[in-house]
């Protein structure tokens, strides 16, 4: 039974009693796992671009960019804390006294061995100017602590309040690449590849951020000060910011599936997962939108291919949107040629990886219409895909439903029965990774955005055991952006080179060659 104070609670979060009624129905009976039908492959629901079409469309994105079509939609409310979780478990092990203590401890692995290693290394990390600044604020010197065999003093510098504060900021605002001016941040990075793939015929280059609101102002400041600097190459910047709307908490249940309750008696919510960012996406106000993770960004040297292949990627979904508009245009207006039915049919299973449902072919033209109107009026996604190099994550695979049809889909372990071992082997068979590399087209051929919340499957969502102050708790994360959050979108896999990726999720991954002004790294 719901309280008054509870009702006033969900009134505040624009919750409905229903919504929350359908999350704890959720939370106690479980849900269904995806089914997998077959890994996705080349020449199987995965193109593999030939040489010579890539610069036709590489045209068409360029064409679509003067154009002012296209944006970039940028997931970038991630803390940092991750990136550092070995330098702070170190930093609040009182037992580490001295260097001496944590190279005894780094003989073993683990986080001391990634400290050792951070701190071996600080010549060659971009943040090391402003870390250096920072310690001689107080009159100490990298150089000297260590010669001296205390650490401590570094780890505070880089981490807390004392100095930069690295742990508590958003990926964002962390200096990621050295170059001769200065370092560059992750949200420079993102400026500098929108400058080369989304401008305008007059230079305008709009991006959107999804922000925690405490950093927001933070990282107002930053994008304007970066903006300032490619004023100076005749480019404009249009930054948009966004937050995860409280609306997309969910419930949290204690193990019977009850209401869990904080301390205070309130009902207690948590964010719901990057799924949640589907209404941030659907109020950005792109048209053609590239959508990349903050971290996923390469040193100046190294960005010739991904520039060329998110372009690819655009010019292909521009490609589609022209075929897929014409036949739309048409359909909706009642044509009902059998040539144009055929044709429609045809786009459909041989572009979008897909036929139509059983009986088509027996149905009469005005249904066979209506059905290829369902079928193509959605919004689109293209998505790069990479060669499968271990890196945890989702994969493009060929997903069975319960009318027995098949779909693509990107699909999280998570989401898959690992006690069924034809499921795990088929989730272990993927030659290829999700990258978070995608061009969304969210507008139809109206010119109109769609209710991006038509097209999301609701089962799609993860259970994980978690705990607050001790207690144990359910907690439920709604479909992931790229899987059940687009579950019914068009959807086209192609591959894209591996050094188009380049996810920074330890401090460490900086020391990599994609990241590092030279040749050198480990």
């Amino acid at each position: 039974m719901l309280s008054k104070a509870d009702r006033e609670q969900l009134e505040a979060r624009g919750i409905s009693e229903e919504q929350l009624e359908e999350q704890l129905n959720m939370l106690r009976a479980g849900v269904a796992p995806t089914r997998l039908d077959r890994p996705a492959a080349v020449g199987d629901g995965l193109l593999q671009l030939p040489e010579n079409v890539i610069p036709g469309l590489v045209e068409l994105s360029r064409m679509a960019a003067a154009e002012g079509r296209l944006s970039k939609f940028v997931p970038a409310s991630g803390a940092a804390s991750r990136m550092f979780k070995s330098p702070l478990s170190v930093l609040e092990d009182t037992a580490i006294a001295t260097l001496d203590d944590l190279r005894s401890r780094a003989v073993d692995g683990g986080a001391a061995a990634d400290v050792v290693r951070l701190l071996d290394n600080l010549e060659r990390f971009a943040f090391k100017p402003l870390l250096a600044e920072s310690l001689a604020g107080e009159g100490l010197e990298a150089t000297g602590l260590l010669a001296g065999g205390d650490h401590r003093p570094l780890l505070d510098h880089l981490l807390t309040e004392q100095g930069l504060g690295y742990a508590r900021l958003p990926k964002a605002l962390l200096a990621f690449h050295e170059y001769p001016e200065g370092p560059r941040t992750a949200l420079e990075e993102q400026l500098v590849e929108a400058a080369e793939q989304v401008a305008d015929r007059n230079g305008l280059c709009r991006l959107h951020f999804t922000v925690t609101p405490a950093h927001q102002p933070a990282m107002a400041a930053r994008c304007e000060a970066a903006a300032s600097e490619l004023a100076g190459r005749g480019l404009q910047v249009e930054a948009t910011y966004s937050a995860q709307k409280p609306s997309t908490d969910t419930i949290a249940s204690d193990p019977e599936g009850n209401p869990f309750r904080d301390e205070e008696g309130r009902l207690f919510f948590r964010p719901g997962g990057h799924g949640a960012l589907i209404e941030n996406l659907a109020e950005c106000g792109g048209d053609v939108v590239l959508i990349k993770n903050i971290d996923n960004v390469l040193h100046d040297r190294l960005k010739g291919p991904t520039h060329q292949y998110k372009a690819a990627l655009a010019g292909y979904l521009v490609f589609l949107q022209s075929h897929i508009f014409r036949l739309l245009d048409r359909l909706s207006g009642g044509d009902k040629d059998p040539a144009l039915l055929a044709e429609a049919a045809g786009f459909v299973r041989n572009e979008l990886s897909g036929g139509m449902a059983p009986g088509f072919d027996e149905l009469a033209p005005e249904e066979q219409a209506r059905a290829l109107v369902d079928r193509l009026d959605r919004p689109i996604r293209v998505c790069g895909m990479v060669k499968n190099i271990g890196e945890p994550g989702g994969g493009p695979f060929w997903v069975r439903h319960d009318d027995g049809s098949t779909s693509l889909q990107i699909v999280e372990s998570a989401q898959v029965d690992m006690d069924d071992p034809d499921q795990a082997k088929i989730l272990s068979e993927s030659g290829y990774f999700n990258p978070v590399d995608l061009v969304c087209g969210i507008r139809d051929h109206r010119g109109e955005t769609y209710d991006l919340g038509r097209f999301v499957d609701r089962q799609a969502v993860f259970i994980s055991d978690k705990s607050y102050q001790g207690r144990d708790l359910k907690a439920l994360e709604l479909p992931g952006l790229w899987n059940g959050a687009m579950a019914h979108w068009s959807t086209v896999f192609i591959e894209v080179p591996i050094s188009t990726f380049s996810p920074v999720k330890t401090v460490l991954d900086l020391l990599k060659p994609e990241h590092q002004p030279g040749e050198a790294a480990d």
